[in-house]
């Protein structure tokens, strides 16, 4: 199944007018399509993860316990995952913009009905409608992402559009916080006035993806004709160096896709673990020295944690690009989850022991997801590369099902956050087995990189 790498020297790579096309379209086609992919993630995943925010004042209206929160919580990953190829497989057909603006249009209403629910039965309701309506976003993006950018540029790409999601924490922790702040207005809890005012944005958003994003460079207008044509050239090259066009049922049963599956399955569970719970992390701890934070006041931890993630993440995806690897820079911040529990199984007590934990956890987390995502391109094309990112999404993301779930009744168990924490520091480190023994598997195309 190995393929031959695909050769940066060759043909007309080596005109430095062509070079510097090359880098200009890059660069223009980064400056067009990303802001609006990190702004539709920013909507999605704060659409997605405010529920934790919520949960601070909600649990106790709807009279949940942290088990049952986690499993709502979680829920939504059941329709998410059901749905995740098929969306793909549309999303490879009908083009990116249809159905990327589809999806966020539902998504935005269906996360806006949060605010109608009156008991736990409505919260696990509109839970899965908002998965499957959500289904299919982060896979059609990375797929995406793959019409539009060479595979030397595709870590680094894939980190800016990832950057959505601790911006989303950065600045939903504040904006859910001040949300929550206030007494409500017209007799409604402030959860519920959060879950509309925060739902509304990604229907306006989905308008403006149908308006301005195009489907593949050969459609960009704002894409001058030199520039245009090397980008599809490129692409094309890169296509054919992978090899073959494997049938879809081929490429889901390839052994391959399971192993990356099993991969983002680990990195998904510390992905929410940490997402779902960290307020509520902050707050218990607050709690157990006698102090009660405000919303607001816990916004600022939560922050903090997000920025340390975003910047190892961001600096981990440019070095990958650097060395044109993929496999070691996968396992390598995986393997970090192990260092993550460290501070906290040593002072378990010490509130900046925990956080420096779970700062840990984040950064590892993080990191891993941009080199992780250049992996399917470099073995799938076409409907095939479609139905695989659907599919190791799809599964992975189970994790995002039991992450919540596993840490919520951890917590009820034990009366703490630590052993949920040690679970996902193993998570990371089953994930990054995973990836090193698709490494002895496959020979995987180590993208060309300019310069290297």
């Amino acid at each position: 199944m190995g393929v031959e790498p695909f050769d940066s020297n060759q043909g007309d790579a080596n005109d430095s007018s062509d070079a510097n096309d090359g880098a200009r379209a890059v660069r223009r086609a980064a400056a067009h399509i990303v802001p609006f992919l990190v702004l539709s993630y920013v909507l999605n995943f704060l659409d997605r993860v405010n529920v934790g925010y919520a949960a601070l004042t909600m649990n106790a209206d709807l009279g949940m316990s942290a088990t049952a929160f986690g499993l709502g919580a979680g829920i939504f990953f059941v329709g998410y995952a059901i749905f995740e190829v098929p969306s793909n497989l549309i999303l490879h057909r009908v083009g990116a913009k249809f159905w990327i603006s589809r999806i966020m249009v539902t998504w935005g209403l269906i996360s806006a009905s949060t605010a109608f629910i009156h008991d736990t039965t409505g919260f696990y309701i509109v839970r899965v409608l908002l998965g499957v309506a959500e289904a299919g976003l982060f896979p059609g993006v990375i797929l995406y992402l793959s019409y539009w950018f060479p595979a030397k540029d595709r870590a680094r790409m894939t980190a800016l559009f990832l950057f959505a999601i601790p911006l989303a924490q950065v600045l939903g922790a504040p904006l859910s916080a001040l949300i929550l702040h206030t007494n409500g207005w017209y007799a409604w809890q402030p959860w519920r006035w959060m879950f509309l005012l925060e739902g509304i944005p990604a229907v306006l958003m989905g308008v403006l993806v149908f308006a301005f994003l195009p489907d593949r460079p050969a459609r960009a207008s704002w894409l001058p004709p030199a520039e245009r044509d090397w980008l599809v050239r490129r692409l094309d090259m890169e296509r054919h160096a992978v090899g073959g066009h494997p049938s879809l049922w081929r490429a889901l049963l390839d052994p391959r896709v399971l192993i990356l599956s099993v991969a983002y399955l680990g990195i998904v569970y510390a992905l929410y673990t940490v997402s779902f719970f960290l307020p509520q992390l902050i707050r218990d701890m607050a709690k157990e020295r006698g102090t009660t934070l405000s919303p607001l006041e816990i916004a600022g931890p939560v922050a903090i944690v997000y920025i340390f993630a975003a910047g190892g993440m961001w600096w981990w995806s440019r070095r990958s690009d650097r060395a044109a690897e993929r496999i070691w820079h996968v396992a390598t911040p995986a393997f970090l989850g192990v260092l993550a529990f460290v501070p906290i199984a040593a002072m378990p007590s010490s509130t900046a022991a925990v956080l420096t934990g779970v700062v840990i956890l984040s950064v590892g987390t993080f990191a891993a997801l941009p080199p992780f995502w250049a992996l399917p391109p470099t073995m799938f094309v076409g409907s095939a590369l479609a139905a695989a990112i659907g599919l190791v999404n799809s599964f992975g993301n189970l994790g995002g099902f039991l992450g919540p779930y596993v840490t919520g009744w951890l917590k009820d168990l034990t009366g703490s956050f630590h052993a949920s924490l040690l679970a996902a520091s193993g998570t990371l480190v089953v994930a990054g087995l995973a990836v090193l023994t698709l490494g002895k598997l496959a020979r995987v195309v180590r993208p060309a990189v300019a310069g290297a």
